[in-house]
């Protein structure tokens, strides 16, 4: 059987899942979990702060400081709730939005590019593969948190 590590390692680096930045919009630079936030904002309907932390897998103190990053650059909005002002929802700017927007198209343009490589059969079972293995991790003890030193 070939490496599973070694392959995740290089399919991580091709992916530039390394780069300090995942994406350039223009003059901006876009962090890879800024990237994350923006899209997840983005697909979800007005999500909480605590939300997105949670979908994301990352403690609400690292996640603020990131929000903060994105309100500075007048990407994302936060507002309290009306019933429990203890909750604040996020929103996309327009700027946001536009950047999310740009940031999913270069993305799709270079998942469509790869998957030409590839026969519709091959694709399907890569897309197919990669759902199980989703599934999977969700199902492991350790998905979505820290490895332990």
């Amino acid at each position: 059987m070939e490496n599973a590590r070694e392959l995740f390692q290089i399919m991580t680096r091709r992916f530039g899942l390394l780069n300090k930045n995942c994406c350039s919009v223009g003059v901006t630079d876009v962090t890879l979990v800024q990237s994350h936030i923006l899209y997840e904002v983005d697909r979800q309907h007005n999500p909480s702060m605590q939300q997105i932390a949670e979908t994301l897998g990352t403690d609400i103190t690292t996640f603020s400081r990131q929000v903060q990053s994105l309100i500075k650059l007048n990407f994302v909005q936060k507002t309290p709730d009306p019933q429990d002002r203890r909750v604040h929802t996020l929103a996309l700017t327009s700027k946001g939005k536009w950047i999310a927007d740009t940031i999913d198209k270069q993305m799709n343009d270079y998942l469509d590019e790869v998957f030409s490589y590839m026969t519709d059969f091959e694709k399907e079972t890569v897309l197919h593969s990669i759902k199980i293995f989703n599934q999977a991790m969700a199902k492991s003890s350790t998905c979505c948190s820290p490895l332990s030193q």
